[in-house]
């Protein structure tokens, strides 16, 4: 058996904390059964938005007649060669990453899959590691719904869509979140009969001013089925999917339905870490578990499903345990951004409407469109809503919610002002360039103090 200052299982934000302790001279686990990297890496954030921003250019191209510009021409879309130069650029960087862990002299690298024998031992192949401190941050995984026919059916997940060289010409969309949402866009953009398929709404987290907006847009450009899905049949190379009386029929079915933490897979049963009714293992505010010297974070915990708020995480762990420190801290999130590369893309920070009302906050709105700026007359659309949240007595931001275009960019400002705790009348004494897309922040907190009385 060999013994390990720290085991890290999950090779992705994980690795926030694997190299930087082991340059600290300790003598680490790395456990890893698919590529380093990480979810992010191989199969969602970045190949994902490789393939997106090519629709983005498509979807462009769609909409140009607004600005009298018209491609007669037939487009030519390679779906072969752009995922294959995806897939391949993403494996490359992946596999770069081995070197750095295969040569560090105090890292051990396991790429296989892993399971605890007791609260301190993992059994990783044929061999058992133990550490007195061990992180988890194994991820999560597509969840699939418990429907009729569905198990045994040749319906994909995120997974395999991103490395699909061939599409099909028609595909049913189970699902209404982020990853529903960019992937649906995608397809649409690159000539793929879209159908949604919903039990209630599109992305039912987001401030219902931007979620009613989207909701409008997308109905607008896609086929939606409000229905709960029942029974999945397929025969003749086509799905057929039925509930509420209803039938949605396409040659292909991806299920983005959430995801499912990888928690059920590490034999936890052995150890003393609880989870939750869902499976996401349950943390304290150092990210500790239940069971002491265990921490996990990141997908596996559930509370922010973002990679940036993973790396935050691991980042704060690193410091927390192998940095030396007169008292040890609880882990203080900032604002945690979220952003939806859709077609318009969303992006958002801090509060939403709702939630204030539920606290019984006292709050001023300050709500903009696009078009009601110098550069949303140059865009000459109708999409595009900013909304920004203020407290009524102090006037400090709470929250600020961009859809449109560049919003995943435009939200920014609104994160920097947040972690600054900027008031109103900081935002209203910044100079915007004119006319740049954040003057449409600047008109919201207009509105905002406007709405004072």
């Amino acid at each position: 058996m060999k013994n390990y200052d720290a085991i890290i299982i999950g090779g992705g934000a994980g690795l926030k904390i694997a190299r930087p302790a082991a340059d600290e001279g300790f003598h680490v686990a790395v456990i890893e059964e698919a590529q380093l990297g990480g979810t992010c890496l191989n199969r969602g954030c970045i190949p994902s938005k490789m393939l997106i921003h090519p629709a983005d250019v498509l979807q462009q191209m769609r909409e140009s007649d607004i600005y009298n510009i018209n491609f007669d021409g037939k487009v030519h879309i390679d779906i072969n060669k752009l995922v294959t130069y995806v897939s391949q650029t993403v494996d490359d960087e992946s596999k770069s990453i081995y070197p750095l862990y295969e040569k560090h002299k105090n890292i051990d690298l396991y790429t296989c899959r892993t399971e605890f024998v007791d609260s301190y031992t993992l059994k990783v192949g044929n061999q058992l590691i133990k550490s007195s401190k061990i992180f988890i941050a194994a991820g999560a995984r597509p969840y699939i719904p418990n429907i009729q026919g569905l198990e045994g059916s040749p319906y994909i997940t995120s997974t395999e869509l991103l490395r699909a060289t061939k599409l099909p010409k028609s595909v049913a969309i189970l699902g209404a979140g982020y990853i529903a949402c960019e992937l649906g866009h995608y397809l649409d953009a690159m000539g793929v009969k879209v159908h949604f398929i919903l039990r209630s709404k599109f992305m039912r987290t987001l401030d219902d001013s931007i979620q009613e907006h989207f909701q409008k847009i997308f109905e607008k450009r896609f086929n939606v089925v409000k229905m709960n899905p029942e029974k999945v049949l397929y025969q003749n190379e086509s799905f057929s999917i039925e509930g509420d009386g209803q039938t949605v029929e396409a040659q292909a079915l991806l299920v983005a339905a959430g995801v499912l933490p990888n928690s059920d897979t590490l034999n936890l049963q052995k150890t003393g870490v609880d989870v939750d009714e869902r499976g996401f293992i349950k943390v304290n505010e150092h990210l500790e578990t239940s069971q002491s010297n265990i921490f996990a974070f990141g997908d596996i915990i559930g509370r922010n499903l973002f990679r940036h708020s993973a790396n935050f995480e691991g980042e704060y762990l690193f410091e927390e345990h192998y940095k030396k420190r007169d008292q040890k801290q609880a882990v203080s999130y900032p604002p945690v951004p979220y952003g939806v590369f859709t077609w318009p893309q969303i992006g958002g920070v801090g509060k939403v409407e709702r939630e204030l009302k539920q606290e019984g906050t006292e709050y001023i709105v300050g709500l903009n469109a696009y078009q009601n700026s110098a550069m949303g007359m140059a865009l000459q659309k109708e999409e595009g809503l900013v909304k920004l949240l203020f407290d009524a007595k102090t006037h400090k931001l709470l929250g600020g919610h961009v859809i449109g275009e560049q919003a995943t960019t435009m939200c920014h400002m609104i994160i920097a002002y947040m972690n600054m705790e900027a008031t109103l009348e900081d935002m209203l004494r910044t100079i915007y360039i004119h006319p740049a897309l954040p003057e449409i922040i600047r008109n919201a907190a207009r509105k905002a103090k406007a709405s004072i009385k």
